[in-house]
């Protein structure tokens, strides 16, 4: 397939930047402002909070589905028509979402809503890709990284502040206007080059996978299920959760097998040979783990243990969306000039000292030290993301552009999923330990406790108390600070284990290849 060098978007690539840049934000925002309102969907479906939990499960699981196979279906339909077709599918869903008056045509929605979502990013990434020279893609992606931070940033103070003034229906309402401009701007800007079209045309005369596309779509959508419901059906304890992970590791042990034999492949294994890709794979496979993990645990240890409402938890996280917002910008600027395996590998230790930082976090931490300190934990993420996202696309057939960005976004979510699952489960598991080895401590008779319960019960009978009340009430006030302080342990014990999970995972950037002369052409020898 012929690769015209001299071929060049008719628009301002900054502008084709913003244009794609615009959808993302709509759908990332619209993934973080739904986890606000879930207590506001379940009272006013008359659904149980498990049933709302949906909401996020049915979207995240149907995205899933769609990321692998985005790539392939650019291919096959066009990317501009396939992207504009997941905007327009965004959209619309969003509307179903907003005005749904029960529980299952609202999940129905979100699946919709997801499948859509889903090819945004990496339909974007690929445009990008296409779009800018080597040398400009870093600053490219700097710009589309900075909607894909700040969106969550103020995802939940947004959400909830729609939520608490209006109702829950206008977080979805919201994308409608957005989705509307991107679906214009998509239409004027966004173009595909010539050899994507001849691809397409190639595609159309090939045969469908079929059996790769079935085995993708039930064995991701599995395998999603059983990482975002594992933990609250106590993972292998449960038939459903045993039956669902052996099928998804059946179905994706043979999809692996049967895709590496075909010859037009739905998801492209054999480009995970690629010494750059696989590493980044791997590499975006933990970020995204480090990324949505520790963006999970901190509201949570504020909401659960600290007392915060969810609309100041989300302002703790807002200030860190802004300081990643400049470093996207700093990192785009110095790519080209500094080695980008080292930025990478700096990015890693960078937030390896800032999470290990968070083990200092305890039950009297104050809202501006945990603000600040979740500032500092986000420092090094951008200067991993842009080098990595450019990396990508070392030693990569320009006709593969569109199979990269779907499997490394892939690898990403799937990392945010497992990330995720295993976090809480990890946390649980770790606070029943701490619980029973502080509750060895705790016995009566040992002088500390018998001075705890001694100083809790004469403030409740100063309060007009009779003693044996107040010595009651005292023994389950302990109890109860006892199982704070083993949370509070298990979460120290979280953080320790990110930072050194990435502290040992730091030196793997150095592994990949720098682009060689020949891939960075200037504009002068791009005209020959």
């Amino acid at each position: 397939m012929s690769y015209d060098h001299n071929w060049k978007p008719r628009h301002n690539p900054w502008a084709i930047a913003l244009t794609v840049t615009l959808a993302t934000f709509m759908e990332v925002l619209d993934t973080s402002i739904a986890n606000v309102a879930l207590p506001h969907i379940a009272g006013s479906l008359g659904a149980s909070s498990e049933e709302a939990t949906w909401v996020l499960t049915s979207y995240l699981v149907a995205s899933a589905i769609i990321l692998p196979v985005s790539g392939w279906l650019s291919n096959r339909f066009g990317r501009k028509r396939f992207y504009m077709t997941c905007v327009i599918m965004f959209t619309v869903c969003s509307f179903l979402c907003g005005i749904a008056t029960s529980m299952p045509m609202l999940i129905l929605a979100r699946i919709l809503q997801g499948l859509g979502g889903g090819g945004l990013a990496p339909s974007e990434q690929a445009i990008l890709a296409d779009t800018f020279p080597t040398e400009k893609r870093g600053q490219a992606f700097a710009v589309y990284g900075m909607a894909v931070v700040v969106a969550p940033a103020i995802g939940p103070t947004l959400g909830g502040w729609l939520t608490d003034n209006y109702s829950w229906h206008w977080i979805f309402f919201i994308n409608i206007p957005i989705g509307i401009l991107s679906i214009w701007l998509s239409n004027r800007m966004v173009e595909d080059p010539p050899y994507l079209k001849e691809r397409a045309a190639e595609a159309h005369r090939q045969p469908v996978d079929f059996t790769g596309l079935g085995l993708v779509a039930l064995g991701v959508g599995l395998l999603e299920f059983t990482l975002d419901k594992g933990q609250e059906k106590d993972w292998f304890g449960d038939p459903m959760i045993r039956a669902t992970a052996i099928a998804a590791a059946g179905l994706l042990l043979f999809f692996t097998w049967w895709e590496w034999r075909h010859p037009d492949p739905i998801v492209d294994l054999k480009l995970l040979k690629n010494r750059n890709f696989g590493t980044a794979v791997f590499l975006q496979l933990v970020l995204g783990m480090v990324l949505f993990g520790s963006t999970v645990l901190i509201p949570q240890y504020l909401q659960t243990l600290l007392g915060y409402t969810a609309e100041r938890a989300g302002k703790v996280l807002s200030p860190a969306g802004f300081v990643m917002m400049f470093g996207m910008a700093a990192a785009g600027r110095s790519l080209g000039k500094i080695d980008p395996r080292l930025t990478v590998v700096l990015g890693y230790l960078a937030t390896a000292l800032g999470i290990w930082n968070l083990t200092r976090l305890d039950l009297t931490a104050s809202y501006g030290t945990i603000t600040l300190w979740r500032m500092l934990q986000v420092i090094g993420l951008p200067f991993i993301f842009i080098p990595i996202s450019t990396l990508n696309y070392v030693g990569v057939p320009p006709s593969k552009m569109n199979q990269i960005s779907s499997l490394s976004n892939f690898a990403r979510n799937l990392g945010g999923s497992a990330g995720t699952a295993l976090l809480t489960t990890f946390l649980a598991r770790t606070a029943q330990t701490h619980q029973s080895a502080l509750a060895a401590n705790t016995v009566p008779g040992s002088p500390a406790y018998d001075n705890y319960i001694g100083s809790i019960a004469n403030i409740l009978r100063s309060q007009g108390m009779s003693a044996a009340q107040a010595s009651q009430l005292a023994v389950g006030r302990a109890y109860q600070e006892m199982l704070r302080q083993a949370q509070m342990l298990s979460y120290k014990n979280a953080f320790a284990l990110l930072a050194f999970v990435i502290l040992l995972l730091s030196p793997l950037p150095l592994l990949m290849r720098l682009p060689k002369k020949s891939e960075k052409p200037s504009p002068e020898a791009m005209g020959h």
